[in-house]
């Protein structure tokens, strides 16, 4: 028998404080689109896809604890990373958040040599980041 393999993500899913105000952020902001809505007696969820096929979902929890804002220093998430094609595609993003008001860092190099990064915040203050990959050396 082999071992069982994985072949992508499927979707990731954020908890954030106001649904519509992440939802209205994500689309203007990235582009994302409705694809689905749903409730449950514990929280509600916008499900959201991006022209790239990237499916985000929103939860807005019926919690206490839901409102504690967010910290990349505690257990779960640090960070996503979206992938961009090259470096000149972040030039543009950072023309699109100056248009948003997004404030975000400056392109920079990436852990991995010769990949460059943009990282920003959205309205929970969840860190993001726009990711070009290294090119590998032929």
């Amino acid at each position: 028998m082999s071992d069982p393999t994985i072949s992508t993500i499927h979707h990731v899913t954020l908890n954030v404080q106001d649904l519509e105000r992440s939802e209205q952020w994500y689309s203007q902001v990235l582009n994302f689109s409705r694809l689905a809505a749903y409730d449950t007696p514990a929280f509600k969820r916008v499900i959201l896809r991006h022209p790239s096929g990237i499916v985000l979902g929103l939860n807005k929890h019926d919690d206490p604890e839901a409102d504690a804002p967010f910290n990349e220093r505690r257990a779960g998430l640090d960070h996503l990373a979206f992938q961009v094609g090259e470096r000149v595609q972040l030039e543009a993003w950072v023309t699109r958040f100056e248009e948003h008001g997004v404030t975000h860092s400056e392109i920079k190099p990436g852990a991995i040599p010769g990949s460059f990064l943009v990282a920003f915040r959205d309205p929970d203050e969840i860190q993001l980041e726009l990711f070009v990959p290294a090119r590998p050396i032929s």
